[in-house]
């Protein structure tokens, strides 16, 4: 019987997904991750049905969701997900090095394995009753949506079809409304008055510098040893260092849109949706101010939409790494080095005194963490990896640098150097790479303000600030006004504001951080978590249950504010 079949193939892929993983054990489990498999056999019974007596094609749709089950496994191994709607945009050749990596001999048997269950379980299973098993069915699929809700299966008891076609819909909250979003409820979010420093590096050459997946937590300059990327470490000697900087979005595309135009993205949106939306673009304000403007990226400007974020935003020059070349090529991008000489030549051929703005955005940091040449890390797992380069990255960083002092250039030139989203190694159950969850991990990263002769030392304000804050905070700093429809606010008002964020790359799911507190709601489940970050730095003890009015306003202001941000996005078409 075909349907029987179906149902031990998706359940010896839903295995596969879930070795290794803690399992919450009760009367319900069972059925909270069995339910999607069994709704998903029922729809192909139904096909099956008004198929009748075509069985040639009855046979072809059983044998496309079986395949696409078996496909799903490495995936699913690897991520703690199957391939949603968002990762399958994501999926194109700039990734092809990442997916490689997981194409193992264990990975290979096993969807071997299941695909050969699927060829002869048919045959195997062919005397089982069809009214009774359908019946079965049925009961776990109505008693589904009550299992979930009891057990806590962090997304894992989807079924491949069920992933793909939910995250294909739209998850925004029904209501929107007006109002600020980033003011506190509660008065707990310490400051530090930065005023001092407005204006204070008026007509200073600029570079910007979005380091590509570094989290705050893993570098020396916020507490981590051994100190991976010293030259960052040496640059903030004299800088203002940012403790609880935060990113809006946990991927680097949307989360530029961010940082360039100060303006928040909207869950279950693509970067195409972008190129006609509002944007005084940081580049375009200092180009209309007299400044030279450009952006070098060591990727490829056309993974996940990034020419619409980019283009005609302000940038005189755009190069990626198909205008840099490169010594060592990858799907991804090319070397750090070359990038780096590439900014200096067009630095070099800007007319003498003229101010400029520079955007770089390297690759190194990137899955899977290749670099050129060994660093001096241990590189026998991922982190190892990882750690090796972003110390290849801080190479490049240093290199740019020694650049512009050899130019004479360094004493007059402010640096903006943050990342553009963390990196997840399973510091919390199934959270790895960083764009499905919004774990310290995933979304806490270094920023950095650097301005020789301006920052006399090391300052470390406290006061919680986003990636949304970039732009004018960099104009409040050259002296210049940020425009009205800025969505983020200058770092240094030293207002008390929240960090807002989101992740819909699998589940759906919105956060912030206020003062000590820590938010994440579960749009799928309606699930709140609630860390206090003093005590319980690692995310590890829940406390919504016991401040669940809190939890309550921070919920409704996440949903206002997403909602509300996808009705200026569509309003934008």
């Amino acid at each position: 019987m075909r349907i029987a079949s179906l149902l031990l193939v998706f359940l010896l892929a839903k295995a596969a997904m879930l070795a290794g993983h803690h399992i919450p054990l009760s009367w319900w489990t069972p059925v909270a991750y069995v339910w999607q498999d069994a709704l998903v056999v029922l729809v192909f019974a139904a096909i099956e049905f008004c198929l009748g007596e075509r069985r040639r094609a009855a046979w072809v749709v059983y044998g496309v969701l079986a395949l696409y089950a078996a496909m799903n496994i490495p995936v699913a191994r690897a991520l703690s997900t199957p391939l949603t709607w968002p990762m399958w945009r994501a999926a194109g050749g700039p990734l092809a090095d990442s997916m490689w990596y997981y194409v193992t001999w264990q990975n290979a048997a096993l969807f071997v394995s299941v695909l050969a269950v699927a060829a002869l379980a048919p045959w195997f299973l062919r005397r089982i009753p069809r009214t009774p098993f359908v019946t079965l069915l049925l009961l776990c699929a109505s008693f589904g949506p009550a299992a979930v809700a009891r057990v806590d299966t962090l997304g894992l008891e989807r079924n491949a079809w069920t992933a793909l076609v939910s995250t294909a819909l739209p998850r925004m909250p029904s209501r929107a409304s007006a109002g600020d979003w980033h003011s506190t409820n509660f008065d707990r979010t310490p400051h530090d008055d930065l005023s001092p420093f407005r204006g204070a590096a008026a007509g200073r050459n600029i570079v910007l510098i979005s380091l590509e997946s570094t989290a705050a937590q893993y570098l020396g300059l916020y507490g981590a040893e051994p100190d991976v990327m010293p030259n960052l470490s040496e640059l903030a000697h004299s800088a203002i260092v940012f403790d609880n900087a935060y990113a809006v979005y946990p991927e680097s595309i949307k989360g530029l849109f961010s940082i360039l135009c100060s303006t928040y993205p909207a869950i279950d949106s693509t970067a195409e949706m972008y190129s006609a939306a509002p944007c005084n673009s940081l580049a375009q304000t200092l180009s209309n101010a007299g400044y030279h403007t450009a952006l070098f990226h060591s990727g490829r400007f056309m993974y996940l939409g990034m020419e619409s974020i980019i283009r005609n935003r302000g940038f005189e020059t755009l190069a990626d790494a198909g205008d840099i070349g490169g010594n060592h090529n990858s799907s991804f991008g090319v070397d750090e080095p070359s990038t780096v000489a590439r900014i200096l030549s067009w630095i070099d051929a800007l007319p003498a005194g003229q101010p400029f703005f520079v955007t770089y955005l390297p690759i190194a940091g990137h899955h899977p963490y290749e670099t050129p040449e060994s660093g001096p890390f241990p590189d026998n797992n991922e982190f190892g990896r990882y750690r090796n380069a972003l110390h290849y990255g801080d190479a490049s960083l240093g290199t740019l640098a020694r650049g512009l002092r050899a130019r004479g250039l360094d004493q007059n030139t402010l640096w903006i150097v943050l990342g553009d989203h963390g990196e997840a190694f399973g510091q919390h159950e199934g959270n790895y790479g960083h764009t499905f969850h919004l774990y310290e991990e995933n979304v806490h990263v270094p920023f950095l303000v650097a301005a020789p002769g301006v920052v006399p030392h090391q300052l470390r304000p406290r006061q919680v600030v986003s990636l949304v804050d970039t732009a004018p905070t960099l104009l409040d700093l050259v002296g210049l006004r940020a425009t009205a429809n800025y969505q983020g606010k200058s770092m240094l008002d030293g207002t008390p504001r929240m960090a807002l964020f989101f992740a819909d790359y699998s589940l759906g799911m919105l956060g912030l951080r206020d003062g000590a507190r820590k938010f994440i709601y579960e749009l799928d489940s309606g699930r709140s978590k609630l860390f206090d970050l003093t005590e319980d730095p690692q995310e590890k003890v829940d406390l919504s249950g016991h401040y669940a009015e809190e939890a309550r306003w921070y919920a409704r202001n996440l949903q206002d504010w997403s909602a509300s941000q996808k009705q200026l996005l569509r309003a934008a078409k």
